[in-house]
């Protein structure tokens, strides 16, 4: 099999044979894969597979049973159990729910993580969020609060505030979720336009099948019964290529699949 550019570089994200669950259930067993840098990288699946629950154990919010996560060659978590300052100057995540805080407009909700890492003025602090805001081309709308905005705005919105940082990695949990087809659509050209301007990898749960063709470079599937990776590759190649029959109901759409 040959090698592509990408993936003769250091991988940005390396997880190594990762155990994950909750209480008694034993969710992800022994899961390994790497994400590189620039990449656009889709984790999907069917319900209760585990999507989440990895992305939860990538950016530090959950402590693995077994294996190792690193971010930038850093530890996730580190020894005492947190991540470190550093590494989450170079994340930005957007949530299923966006998770503005409502009772804060655009402006205060964006500039949160640039009060928090950077030591600026008050007119550079403005700059900045004005310029993320325009990058998510919700120019003027600094002072609406979460609740005057659409669900496409507000996914944008977040989008907004996990740029603020110029993060190296974008970590997106179902982006286009409860969106028409055309704000989705819209949604998607967005995420193309920062990773091609920026550079910035991006690694997106999602099970939208229109969004996985449009946006991945690679893809890994989890399955609910194999706890683990039934596939990772192309989409598109997967689509035509993969005989394992999740996978094939997944892409193809095919009554009966778990992944609906």
């Amino acid at each position: 099999m040959s090698v592509s550019p990408m993936q003769k570089t250091t991988p940005i994200i390396q997880v190594d044979r990762l155990s994950a669950g909750y209480g008694d259930t034993l969710i992800l067993d022994g899961v390994s894969f790497s994400v590189f840098p620039g990449e656009i990288f889709i984790i999907l699946g069917g319900s209760g597979c585990g999507k989440s629950t990895l992305l939860r154990h990538i950016i530090g919010l959950e402590i693995p049973r077994h294996g190792t996560i690193h971010i930038d060659g850093e530890p996730i978590p580190s020894e005492d159990g947190t991540v470190s300052s550093a590494v989450l100057q170079k994340i930005g995540v957007l949530f299923q729910s966006s998770g503005l805080i409502g009772s804060m407009t655009l402006a205060e909700n964006v500039a949160l993580p640039i009060r928090q890492y950077l030591h600026l003025q008050e007119r550079s602090i403005r700059d900045m969020v004005s310029l993320k805001l325009r990058m998510v081309d919700l120019e003027g709308y600094e002072h609406h609060l979460p609740s005057q905005l659409s669900g496409g705005m507000k996914k944008r919105a977040g989008l907004a505030r996990a740029l603020a940082l110029n993060p190296k990695i974008l970590f997106l949990d179902e982006p286009s979720a409860g969106l028409d087809p055309i704000t989705s659509a819209g949604i998607d050209r967005l995420i193309l336009r920062i990773n091609e301007s920026m550079g910035t990898t991006m690694v997106i749960v999602t099970h939208e099948l229109e969004s996985i063709m449009t946006l991945a470079q690679r893809v890994i599937m989890l399955d609910k019964a194999a706890r683990g990776i039934i596939a990772e590759g192309d989409p598109h190649r997967l689509k035509i290529e993969s005989e394992h029959p999740i996978v094939r109901q997944f892409f193809h759409r095919q009554a009966g699949s778990e992944t609906r």
